[in-house]
This record gives C-alpha cells, sequence and structure tokens, in this order.
C-alpha cells in the first residue's frame, strides 16, 4: 500500500525537522518536503502532490490563514493546521476550519520540541484521518465589510420570524455530537434553529482553550445563544451549550429543571470530552424528550450511546456518507441501529424542526 505523502509548512526549523522525523517514523507515511513559508509550499504541493499538509498559522510573507484560502478555492486537500494554544491561536484555528482546513494540533507555546514529541501519536492519527477525509472546494470568501460600516457588529442577531414550539421547547432537548468536520457541521445545524428552539447540548471532540472561542463565534451567527457549559447551569430553551474542551459534559435532573454536569475524568472511547457520556446522560435522564443527532467524526465514540437513547425513546438523526468529511461516527451509529433517519447535512435542521413541529401540533390537537 502507498504511503501518505505528506508536506509541513512552518517558519520554525525546529518544527519542520520534528515534524518531518515524527511522520517519517510511522510506517504508512512519509515527509516528502518541508517549506518555511506558503510561497515555498506553493512549488512543492505544485511538483510533489502530496496527500495532506500540516499548516503553521503565523508564518513570514503569508499567513496561513491567507494561504489556506487560496489553496481550498484552487486545489482544495486534506489540510492540518498547527495552532499555538494562546486565546489568539484558538480564534485563528477557528477560522481556518471554517476555510476548509479539517483539523488542528495545538502546540504548546513553550517547550516546543518536548511538546510536539507527546503529540506524536496525535498528530499521526490526525494525518491518517485527513489522508481519508472527503475535502470540498472552499466557496469564494464574501468581502469583509469595512469598519464602521453596518455588519460590523459581531453580537448583532439574525432577524427571524418566531417559531410557534412554545411550551414543548422547555420540555426537549437536542443532543449533537461530532468530531473531525463536526465544528462547521455542527454551525450548519444551529444556524437553521429558531430562537425559541429546545435547549441543545453538544460534545464536539476539541481540547481545552478552543471551545470558549468556538462558541463564542458561533454564538454571533445563530439565532440562539450558544455558550460554554458550565457545571450546575440550568438548560434553557434557545440556547446551545458546548462541553468544555478536555472535560465530559452530560444532563442531570435538578428538580423540575435539566442541568449542565461537566466534570473531569478519564477519557471514554479515547476522548474526553465524550459523546458517550453526553448520549448516556440523554438516554438515561432525557429519554422520550431527546432528540440525536450525530454529525461527521472518526471512530465510533457515541454509536452504542446513541442507540441507548433510541432504545429510551429518543428520535435521532445521522449524517449521510456524501456530506460527512469523515463518516466514521455516523456510520457506527447506524449500524447500531441508533439512527432513524439518514440525512444530507443541509437537511437535519429542517428535519427535526418539521418533527418539533408535528409533535407540538399533535399535543395541541389532544388537549
Amino acid at each position: 500500500m502507498p504511503k501518505t505523502r505528506v508536506v509541513v509548512v512552518d517558519d520554525s526549523a525546529l518544527v519542520r525537522s520534528l515534524l518531518a522525523e515524527i511522520i517519517n517514523r510511522q510506517p504508512d507515511m512519509e515527509c516528502v518536503g518541508a517549506a518555511a513559508d506558503p510561497f515555498a509550499a506553493r512549488e512543492m504541493i505544485r511538483n510533489l502532490n502530496p496527500d495532506v499538509i500540516t499548516l503553521d498559522v503565523e508564518m513570514p510573507r503569508m499567513d496561513g490563514i491567507d494561504f489556506l484560502s487560496k489553496l481550498m478555492r484552487l486545489r482544495p486537500m486534506p489540510v492540518l493546521m498547527v495552532s499555538t494554544l494562546t486565546e489568539r491561536g484558538a480564534e485563528v484555528t477557528m477560522r481556518a476550519l471554517e476555510l476548509g482546513a479539517l483539523d488542528f494540533v495545538a502546540k504548546p507555546k513553550i517547550g516546543v520540541a518536548d511538546g510536539l514529541k507527546q503529540l506524536a501519536e496525535e498528530i499521526t492519527e490526525k494525518i491518517r484521518i485527513a489522508s481519508k477525509a472527503h475535502v470540498k472546494r472552499a466557496p469564494a470568501a464574501p468581502p469583509a465589510p469595512a469598519a464602521g460600516t453596518p455588519g460590523t457588529q459581531a453580537a448583532a442577531k439574525p432577524a427571524v420570524a418566531a417559531s410557534p414550539l412554545g411550551r414543548l421547547s422547555t420540555e426537549k432537548i437536542i443532543f449533537i455530537g461530532a468530531s473531525t468536520g463536526g465544528t462547521e457541521a455542527t454551525k450548519e445545524v444551529l444556524l437553521h434553529l429558531p430562537p425559541d428552539s429546545p435547549a441543545v447540548v453538544i460534545t464536539q471532540h476539541m481540547p481545552p482553550g478552543f471551545t470558549r472561542s468556538y462558541a463564542a463565534r458561533l454564538d454571533t451567527l445563530c439565532k440562539i445563544r450558544v455558550k460554554e457549559a458550565t457545571d450546575g447551569e440550568r438548560i434553557l430553551p434557545g440556547h446551545a451549550y458546548i462541553a468544555p474542551g478536555g472535560l465530559h459534559l452530560s444532563v442531570e435532573r435538578s428538580g423540575a429543571n435539566y442541568i449542565a454536569r461537566v466534570r473531569d475524568g478519564e477519557p471514554v472511547n479515547r476522548h474526553k470530552p465524550s459523546v458517550e457520556v453526553l448520549f448516556e446522560s440523554a438516554a438515561r435522564v432525557v429519554g422520550q424528550n431527546a432528540f440525536g443527532i450525530m454529525l461527521t467524526g472518526m471512530g465510533a465514540d457515541g454509536a452504542r450511546a446513541m442507540k441507548a437513547m433510541r432504545d429510551a425513546g429518543s428520535y435521532n438523526y445521522a449524517q449521510n456518507e456524501s456530506t460527512c468529511v469523515v463518516f466514521g461516527m455516523p456510520r457506527e451509529a447506524i449500524q447500531h441501529g441508533a439512527a432513524h433517519e439518514v440525512l444530507p447535512l443541509q437537511d437535519i435542521a429542517p428535519h427535526l424542526m418539521e418533527k418539533l413541529r408535528s409533535t407540538h401540533g399533535a399535543l395541541l390537537h389532544r388537549v
């Protein structure tokens, strides 16, 4: 079987050397080139035709985001971002994922050599996943409005018509699990939820330091409020709660209310946060008032618990293969018999809203 061919793009000679060494130690991949800036990378990509590139964010002559934007429009390919674990690094990484990067590795700000060696398994596993992913050409980005012009206020919410969900939205909870490619897939679902949507609880495989920026970015775009979950807070309609990176999120009952439970603990299915933990709580606590959504991602995290959700009375959706970046998690959920419907990503939220409205109509008819 041919090896996965990787080009490393980073302005640090040390990082280029370390990444090349990590990659070349693997029997199924090789570093075929290492570039110090995007201009050298462009020639390497043209001449070497790699399967995957690793891309630094901050580089001379052209930063990684500008390069990524051009690359995904002109020659889309699997890109793994290598981002510094800082607040700015987190914000820029979220932008990179929007532009089409498949995933990222958070390199430490200090102790880079030791840090990268400790991340060797994560780096090589993500390269393997990237080499098998479905990559689509990115649309041309609309020009950003000039400072001071309408539309520059990040916190402004889109205007929408009221949704007739009423009391039903306080009883139901939507549960979403996702991994590789899931930041954009989850955004697609949330963008189509009305302001009085049932509460949404999300586990997206992400490391510490990135989920807060991710939630803040979604909050500026969606009709519902989006935030990083905090332990003990009440789960409310019209809000989405994202598991903090490096911590498990579950839903528990407190009297008549649902609350978020955020806890440390051992990884489950090699992940923390784990979809299995969140979906297990949905089956145990929420039962027939739950809706489950399994989005793109590698592996089987959450598949068994999603079947338990269905057995407890929930109604579940899985993203179909053609719209997934990686079909692993939805495929496993489908094979476990957990999904009622398998849909293209863009159809999941509309079908869910129709299901909610039909349920609401049936309840009104019964009254």
